[in-house]
């Protein structure tokens, strides 16, 4: 095919049209407020595994429209979404582009398990299956596709069960965290049996992986957090939010400690979200991240990303 020609077909451009339609009379019909937020910023994420392009000017590509929804509801928005190009500094595959398209909303006095329905009732209008969805504790997932308790088992029992499991080698790996062991078997083991029929939630992740989540301090502690995954894809990634200054200010400097150590590029933190927090007027609230992109290119059984883009990176 010429390199000018887009990725994807006009049926498909047509659908995307359609889908984004259907999300946006969705969130009108429930009373939420679109709303647009700035694609440069003078912050950046810090989390430990996204990377940030960085502008000449020294300002940074969105990698979530987050941090600026969450000033929105400080001032008082309430119920906000919004359909956001976002970028992320990873290599073009099967299921990412560097450029994509992120569906992120917030619903204040929404727990986490009333906005994992909500996401339910928009992934039936736009995928049409009106099939109740799987839900499982992250526990629940690991003992039942990789045959231990995520809360309990060790970095080294994880590791003896990935050597036995031929996830690995056994030179491989011998100094990583627990926490690199749960991804290992979350990203190798658990993700690809998930949602197979129809879409699974996973939810109370370990209070390590809490990123910008609560924790409740159940026995042992988890984040509130769910992800939902489709065909063994994760789609949505949601939280039961934290409002703690003082807590997500401690988080970003962690992270950033992390980064150094790692040699990696250490952005700075966004300081005026953390100023939104410390107002004590942002709400108590849930809020969810969803890929257009991916649930597109599920709906219609297309193989890769680039397929549901007009033009992937390697045309753009």
């Amino acid at each position: 095919m010429q390199r000018w020609r887009p990725d994807a077909s006009l049926a498909t451009l047509k659908a995307r049209a359609e889908l984004n339609g259907s999300v946006r009379a969705f969130f009108c019909q429930r009373g939420v407020l679109e709303v647009e937020t700035p694609i440069l910023s003078a912050h950046a994420t810090v989390d430990r595994f996204i990377d940030s392009f960085q502008t000449r000017d020294g300002r940074w590509l969105q990698t979530s429209p987050e941090f600026a929804m969450k000033r929105l509801l400080a001032a008082g928005s309430g119920a906000i979404f919004q359909i956001a190009r976002v970028f992320r500094l990873e290599e073009q595959g099967r299921h990412h582009n560097p450029e994509f398209t992120m569906l992120e909303w917030y619903r204040p006095g929404f727990s986490l398990h009333q906005l994992m329905d909500e996401v339910e009732a928009l992934m039936h209008l736009l995928v049409g299956n009106d099939a109740a969805f799987e839900r499982m504790s992250y526990r629940e997932a690991f003992v039942h596709y990789a045959g231990f308790d995520p809360h309990v088992s060790s970095a080294e029992q994880m590791r003896a069960a990935a050597i036995a499991s031929d996830l690995v080698s056994s030179g491989d790996f011998a100094e990583e965290t627990a926490d690199f062991w749960l991804d290992l078997w979350m990203s190798r083991v658990v993700s690809p049996a998930l949602g197979l029929s129809t879409p699974s939630f996973v939810y109370d992740f370990p209070a390590s992986q809490s990123a910008l989540a609560r924790i409740r301090h159940d026995q042992p502690p988890v984040a509130e957090r769910f992800e939902l995954f489709w065909r063994g894809i994760e789609l949505a990634n949601g939280f039961h939010e934290l409002a703690d200054a003082n807590e997500q200010r401690a988080r970003f400097e962690a992270d950033q400690q992390y980064r150094s150590d790692a040699e990696l590029v250490v952005p700075p933190y966004d300081a005026h979200l953390i100023a939104a927090l410390d107002s004590g007027a942002f709400p108590d609230c849930s809020g969810v991240a969803l890929g257009l992109d991916r649930l597109l290119m599920l709906k219609l059984g297309l193989s890769e990303l680039k397929q549901v883009l007009a033009f992937s990176a390697d045309r753009a």
